[in-house]
This record gives C-alpha cells, sequence and structure tokens, in this order.
C-alpha cells in the first residue's frame, strides 16, 4: 500500500537552529486496522518515503523507508523482530538490524535511520513530520 497525503490536519512550530522553526505537522496515512503485525507499509508524506511498522499490536512505529546502506527504499519489507525488549526491523537487503524506536543500528553505530513519531486518532494511523 502506497499513500500519498496533501497537507498536515494540525500543526505545530518545531524548535531547530534555524532564524524560523519548521512547521511540523501530522498527517494522516491510513486506517489503523490496515496494519498487520510484524509487518511494514510504506507511505509517501510530504516528498518522504516512511515505512509503517506494527511490530505487534499497539506498537506502531514509523522510519524512514530508505535503506541507509544501498539507499534502497525497501525497508518496510524488512524483517520485524526483537532484540530483548527493543522492536527492531533489519534490512531485507544485507540484514542490518535498525531499533524502530530510536533508529539506531544495532549492528554499525555509524548507521540509523530517521524516526516519526506516530498516533491513532479515531482510527486512522498519523505520521508526525516537518511540512
Amino acid at each position: 500500500m502506497s499513500i500519498t497525503i496533501p497537507g498536515p490536519t494540525a500543526s505545530a512550530a518545531a524548535d531547530d537552529e534555524r532564524t524560523e522553526p519548521a512547521a511540523v505537522g501530522w498527517f494522516p496515512v491510513c486506517e489503523a486496522d490496515a496494519l498487520e503485525p510484524a509487518w511494514g507499509e510504506a507511505v509517501f508524506v510530504e516528498g518522504r518515503q516512511i515505512a509503517l511498522v506494527l511490530a505487534a499490536p499497539g506498537e506502531l512505529y514509523a522510519v524512514d523507508h530508505r535503506d541507509p546502506v544501498t539507499s534502497s527504499y525497501v525497508m518496510a519489507r524488512g524483517i520485524v523482530g526483537s532484540r530483548g525488549d527493543r522492536a527492531t526491523i533489519a534490512s531485507p537487503l544485507l540484514k542490518q538490524v535498525y531499533d524502530l524506536q530510536t533508529g539506531a543500528c544495532l549492528d554499525d553505530p555509524a548507521l540509523a535511520l530517521a524516526t516519526y513519531r506516530t498516533r491513532v486518532v479515531g482510527g486512522m494511523v498519523e505520521v508526525e513530520v516537518a511540512a
């Protein structure tokens, strides 16, 4: 499933080091019931490809869909699992394992995935991204 979303449902200012703060918005991407546990889906929001991962019921994550090693957009097809109490996703290509909460690569500290906050509002999954 791939969905393009035209604009945010709400916006707020985000603090950063530029003189003008970046606009941040929550974007609806799909119905929560459309996601399957231990499986990812790719969504397209504000020019970004994002992998939504329902690691387990109630454990929803959003990370970059782009694999940092190969630059291929494949992370939604990664292998969902865990290391200890951390929900993880492994690249389907070269198998680097990433922490879904922090985006840190557990195999190579030089690698990371960007992460995005998620929420469910009225049965709809929303992802927070800078607009």
